[in-house]
């Protein structure tokens, strides 16, 4: 009874030593700064006036020239530099700490950054000359649940950096990750061609960014316990308190609702594109395009298809497919070559689109082919003219040798299932030579050649 208390206490005492080094592990306490500093540090960086407000104008042109340009590297630049994290924290931190007056200040400020940024990018795309819509344009009109979870992710990382008396990378690296500024950029896109469905998108996506780092940033501050806004008549701290409440439950309320919604349509176009992908491979028809329009009543899956065509039969029966890849009310709708309702010039462009598309990734994989023989060729060439120079050096040292070859070769080691690259060289001596000097010579090649390993064969 005796020893199975002990080893009872001895348990029980292991267990509690691992959850103090998980504890002490996952504390966010230490490195801490102090909360009224943390709270001052965000709280200068919601105003938007002066150099700040320039930073982001130049900002939103650098941002809105890369995504012109389709430049990723242009695109990142702009999103270090941009102070738009300021005010969307603030609103958070505000909510966390009940400062109703810094709640206003930072949405004020949120909404002067963001008209500010939209009146920009509009501007600049009405003049520039490249009109088209690139892919990290595109990227932009249309948010899923990855964007929801970077932001949230990504609101986290922020508000614990910025609570940290060594302030780290970490929040210019937030920015980037989440992308604020490309769909203000993308709104103003929109605006410039007119295109109400590019605004709507890149907005909404900035709008659940923005969302769901202030409410990542509010359960940080009310997790670390920050200290609450005091206030001397307790009637105004309580009508304050239901104000924010109240603020929370709006803004909050339909976030969740809509990042509910971006989940069933990420979810949907899944199955949709693997329903596609499985269903529509005939050896004889090929897919020219394929369109996703997801509705909770109503979705559709539209497919473009050239060559030997489908019967109606056929699609009834693939149509029926659709709940066994929970594509629930989705119609299929599928147009074929000669169809009367089917647009040729359409067509047309969707075939050669294709054409171009598959040369220019053929014309890609032949260029890397050419690039990698040509490599092969230097080194070749570069091997042969070494040999000489080893040769005459070596002769040197070795008066006897009167052969000499080196080629690098890959050994199959079957004992431990790997390969090794060896430098093989081949020496010929007019006389045999003892050990000493067949082992300078290995030792002199290695240190010559830079080779990891030397094998010396004794050639007759």
């Amino acid at each position: 009874m005796t020893n199975e208390r002990h080893q009872l206490n001895a348990l029980s005492e292991r267990i509690a030593g691992f959850l103090t080094f998980i504890r002490d592990r996952f504390d966010l306490q230490e490195g801490k700064e102090d909360e009224l500093e943390t709270i001052e540090y965000i709280r200068k960086n919601v105003e938007f006036r002066g150099a700040n407000l320039w930073i982001l104008i130049f900002a939103i042109l650098v941002a809105s020239v890369g995504l012109n340009v389709n430049s990723t590297a242009v695109i990142i630049g702009a999103m270090l530099i941009s102070p738009l994290m300021g005010p969307i924290m603030g609103i958070g931190m505000a909510a966390g700490v009940n400062d109703f007056e810094l709640i206003k200040k930072s949405m004020k400020n949120l909404g002067i950054a963001v008209l500010i940024s939209i009146m920009t990018s509009t501007l600049y795309f009405s003049f520039t000359p490249l009109a088209d819509a690139q892919s990290e344009l595109l990227a932009r009109t249309e948010p899923t649940i990855w964007d929801v979870l970077i932001a949230l992710f990504g609101g986290l990382v922020g508000i614990i950096a910025g609570s940290r008396k060594e302030k780290s990378n970490a929040i210019p690296g937030v920015a980037i990750a989440t992308a604020l500024m490309p769909p203000l950029c993308t709104a103003g896109y929109g605006l410039a061609t007119w295109n109400l469905y590019y605004f709507l998108g890149a907005f909404y996506l900035f709008f659940i960014n923005s969302v769901f780092i202030s409410l990542s940033t509010y359960l940080i501050v009310r997790f670390m316990g920050f200290p609450k806004k005091e206030f001397l008549d307790n009637q105004r701290e309580k009508r304050v308190r239901n104000y924010i409440t109240i603020f929370i439950v709006i803004t909050i309320v339909p976030s969740i609702y809509l990042a509910y919604n971006i989940v069933k349509r990420t979810l949907w176009e899944k199955s949709a594109k693997e329903f596609v992908q499985r269903e529509f491979d005939f050896p004889s028809t090929q897919i020219i395009t394929s369109s996703y329009q997801y509705d909770p009543d109503s979705s559709t899956i539209e497919v473009v298809m050239v060559g030997q065509r489908i019967n109606e039969e056929l699609i009834s029966s693939i149509q029926k497919k659709t709940e066994a890849f929970k594509l629930n009310r989705t119609y299929l709708s599928v147009k074929q070559s000669g169809d009367s309702g089917m647009d040729m010039n359409v067509l047309r462009s969707d075939v050669l689109k294709d054409l171009y598309e598959r040369n220019e990734s053929m014309v890609r994989d032949k260029d890397q082919k050419i690039a990698f023989l040509e490599r092969e060729v230097a080194r070749y060439a570069a091997s042969t003219g070494m040999v000489v120079d080893l040769a005459q050096e070596a002769r040197i040292n070795h008066k006897d040798l009167i052969a000499f070859s080196v080629n690098r070769t890959v050994v199959a080691n079957l004992l431990e299932d790997r390969q090794d690259t060896i430098l093989v060289a081949v020496a010929t001596f007019s006389n045999v030579p003892e050990a000493l000097e067949t082992d300078r010579l290995k030792s002199w090649l290695k240190v010559r050649t830079k080779a990891d390993s030397v094998s010396l064969i004794l050639g007759q």
